[in-house]
């Protein structure tokens, strides 16, 4: 997951080093989450959206940004997720190393109590209540 730009300053000077030796300590593989603890997608292949089927880069041929757009497969792309969702934390045992999956599953719960939290506050466009 991309880096907020309003969360910028909470992440350490060296945080790409320390996403490296995250990546590097999880060999290049998605460490699993709870819901999905065997995951271990692997960074940059190919998840094949209608057979589940996850293939290396070198299996693509024909027409790769077709396929992408069309949304027939999904490059995986490995994140480095804080179990405490605390971005100031880096220590090494606080940071897995996941896939969007992985992610956006241990997060969700988070995610949804910031959404209602932000629409609680007034801060949301479109208020209903």
């Amino acid at each position: 997951m991309p880096i907020k730009p309003e969360n910028v300053d909470r992440y350490p000077p060296d945080w790409k080093q320390i996403r490296e030796r995250i990546l590097e300590r999880a060999g290049d593989c998605c460490e699993g989450s709870p819901a999905f603890p065997n995951c271990r997608r692997k960074n940059g292949w190919y998840l094949i959206k209608s057979s589940g089927e996850v293939k290396p880069a070198s299996w693509l041929e024909g027409d790769v940004q077709t396929m992408l757009w069309s949304g027939e497969i999904t490059r995986i792309v490995l994140t480095i997720g804080h179990l405490d969702h605390t971005p100031e934390n880096c220590d090494e045992s606080n940071l897995r190393a996941w896939c969007q999956r992985c992610h956006l599953n241990y997060d969700a719960k988070h995610h949804a109590q910031t959404a209602y939290n932000t629409r609680r506050s007034g801060k949301a466009a479109g208020e209903l209540f």
